[in-house]
């Protein structure tokens, strides 16, 4: 039960290991994973810096052997974004200020814990935000390149104004005005492209354009413009507002003036279309829920997004082929509008391959979920027939409100299809075909401590928590069957809700050593079943640090196994390597008191101590569950991936069985097997199911 993030990769400068070990133990108990590496003095930090990526520098300001302003500096030097916040025996205005000048985000008298903690936190919030601008700073200068390429290939003449100058102009408008270059353009005031008449037009334009915040766009005003020899031409000029190099500016678009009105009206529907189905496409479709935004910031009018995928189109695509799906998708796109019906106010797309979506007014959650679950049984119960053969198609229907405190319209889309990808969550083995509303708090349930040990309490005593169970696979060719055991708690809706949000903010209490025993006398009933069913499965469970500091657990344990009739070795108790080491002396009783009982041991999320290794010097592991963080490492390159296969030789060395988590594709498996990895787990085999039925026959 330990919480979900990010890792926070952290240098600490100490002399102590100890100590060292009780600022990381503070962050992981205030929910912050975090793995730590020691450095001593100013060559071990220098190292440090060049072997890899920090997100923040913890430093004792005593235990410095050199000045802590040069470590900043070799921080600047080396053009890291790495927080410093220097840890101080006693408050010196003089030095806090001298730390503060150099660049330190905070300065905190070591013993203040609750100060260290906000500090942390509050620096990775505000390093996480530099990091995402930085990615949008890079994604605008790509948007900004590709708009620029797009005007430039654009037959249009198109030029951008400033103060009456141009400060743009693309091919065809250089082209039409009979200019050579851009530089020679940039010198001449847009006035001078005009006529008398039409200069007046455009001053007047033009002050409606600097008076107004809000400009709208003016398309095919008559005008005559003048060419670079004198010649006059009769156009048709459109002025829009723009952005050019962070500045304001005026667009216009120049075409000759001719009588193709009928023509570019239809090519302008041509643009909107998809061509396979005849519905909107994803450009019209993104208007239409920015005008559904505004409408609901205007007049309260809310609306409704369904984000409809179509259930395992994949596999019938390959049945059918292209040809014969793209006859589907028609009848199916077909069925869709007549269901809905000839009403503007509703609007129906295509958004991609497998996914289309309609705007539909509403009048609230109930009335969205009831008209989803009508489209969702009018698809499901018609028959499509193409070349003779019957395909019966369902949807999974995500749904979500648009109203006036809707967030930005892709953000609106991504819920919509995020509540779509929770229907086959809950149906379960991908299988889809249901309606499911997003719900904007859904990822944060509670934050007051006392709030959640009381709804926790409440859930114990009315029986709303849930297992679920995930196989651990071996690449050895071993034919146990493993599963690791997890919790849910159920809300007042009936939907999951992981430890990683019901668990009070300030981490685990006395509540948790509650779930624990819930959870082992729930799975000692169902793996009793299940191996009465002749498999030969064991368990994995996840204990917290309270159920460590419980004397009468062992006993209890004792009188569980027996009740369930079941062998010792069927399970497996797993600890959190940072709970191993906070609760040292109490683990080695309780791996004592577990071998009296011929229950196996395992530690999870090995690899964040500063010395992992450590740990075997008092606790002897069957299982070593490698820390999370190290699977993506794998994926980035080779001095990780040497690094992770050093640590698994070590363990192997050491008779230890390894499993590595958050195994997401098969990219992966050649590497770990490589290594010598013993058992992998991750989505890639399969999620966390209700029911313990993975087939370890399979030759993966």
């Amino acid at each position: 039960m330990n919480r979900n993030s990010d890792t926070l990769f952290l240098l600490i400068l100490e002399k102590s290991q100890n100590d060292a070990e009780k600022f990381v133990s503070l962050l992981r108990n205030a929910g912050i994973p975090t793995r730590a590496q020691q450095v001593e003095d100013e060559e071990s930090l220098v190292a440090a810096l060049e072997d890899k990526n920090w997100d923040m520098f913890l430093a004792r300001e005593q235990e410095a052997d050199f000045d802590l302003n040069q470590a900043l500096s070799h921080i600047k030097d080396k053009d890291r974004d790495i927080p410093f916040i220097v840890l101080s025996e006693s408050y010196d205005d003089e030095a806090v200020v001298a730390h503060l000048r150099a660049g330190a985000k905070d300065v905190i008298p070591v013993e203040y814990d609750a100060h260290i903690v906000a500090a942390v936190k509050r620096e990775l919030d505000n390093l996480n935000n530099r990091k995402r601008l930085r990615h949008l700073e890079v994604q605008i200068h790509d948007v900004e390149h590709r708009c620029e390429l797009l005007l430039d290939s654009s037959k249009d003449a198109i030029a951008y104004i400033n103060d009456g100058m141009h400060i743009y102009a693309n091919g065809s408008y250089l082209q039409f005005l009979g200019y050579d270059d851009i530089d020679e353009m940039i010198c001449i005031p847009v006035l001078d492209t005009f006529n008398n008449e039409a200069q007046e037009k455009f001053k007047e334009l033009s002050k409606q354009f600097y008076d107004d915040e809000a400009f709208d766009p003016i398309e095919n005003i008559e005008w005559v413009t003048v060419r670079e020899d004198g010649t006059e031409i009769p156009t048709q000029l459109s002025l829009s507002e723009a952005s050019y190099d962070g500045e304001r500016c005026l667009q216009i678009i120049i075409r000759p003036q001719q009588d193709n009105a009928e023509l570019e009206e239809k090519l302008k529907e041509m643009s909107q279309v998809d061509l396979v189905t005849g519905l909107y496409n994803r450009p019209y479709f993104m208007e239409h829920l920015k005008t559904a935004k505004e409408k609901a910031l205007d007049d309260a009018q809310a609306h409704a997004l369904y984000y409809m995928t179509i259930d395992q189109f994949q596999e019938f695509k390959m049945t059918l082929g292209i040809a014969d799906t793209d006859v589907i998708l028609r009848e199916l796109a077909d069925h869709i509008k007549s269901e809905i019906g000839e009403d503007e106010s509703k609007t129906i797309s295509r958004l991609s391959d497998d996914v289309f979506a309609v705007i539909w007014p509403c009048s609230g959650v109930e009335d969205a979920l009831q008209e989803g679950e009508l489209l969702r049984k009018s698809v499901e119960d018609h028959l499509f027939e193409v070349e003779g053969k019957t395909v019966q198609v369902t949807f999974s229907i995500g749904v979500t409100l648009i109203t006036d405190n809707a967030p930005d319209i892709k953000d609106i889309l991504g819920r919509a299809q995020v509540a779509a990808e929770d229907v086959r969550k809950q149906e379960g083995q991908d299988k889809g075909n249901g309606v499911h509303l997003y719900k904007p708090n859904q990822e944060k349930v509670m934050d007051d401590h006392d709030v959640a040990i009381t709804l926790i309490e409440q859930a114990l005593d009315d029986n709303k928590f849930k297992l679920l169970f995930q196989p651990i696979i071996s690449l050895r060719g071993e034919s146990e069957e493993h599963y690791e055991a997890f919790v849910r708690m159920l809300d007042e809706q009936g939907e999951e809700v992981s430890p990683y949000d019901f668990l009070p903010p300030s981490g685990p209490s006395q509540v948790a050593n509650k779930i624990d025993k819930w959870v082992i006398l729930q799975t000692v009933k169902h793996l009793s079943e299940h191996r009465s069913q002749g498999h030969d499965t064991r368990l994995f469970i996840n204990l917290c640090g309270e159920t460590l500091q419980d004397q009468a657990f062992t006993s209890w344990l004792n009188v569980a196994l027996k009740a369930a009739k079941l062998p010792g070795d069927s399970l497996i108790f797993q600890l959190s390597e940072s709970n191993a080491i906070t609760y040292m002396k109490q683990a080695k009783e309780f791996e004592k008191g577990l071998r009296s009982l011929q229950c196996k041991f395992s530690i999870n999320q090995f690899g964040r101590a500063l010395n992992p290794f450590n740990i075997f010097k008092h606790l002897s592991p069957d299982y070593v569950k490698l820390e999370g963080s190290f699977t993506q490492g794998l994926q980035k390159g080779n001095e990780e991936k040497e690094n992770v296969k050093e640590m698994i030789q070590t363990l192997q060395s050491m008779d230890k069985m390894t499993i590595v988590p958050l195994v997401e594709s098969a990219a992966l498996l050649s590497t770990l097997w490589q290594a010598g990895v013993n058992y992998i787990q991750g989505y890639y085999l399969q999620a966390p199911t209700t029911e313990m039925n993975y087939d370890f026959t399979e030759d993966d």
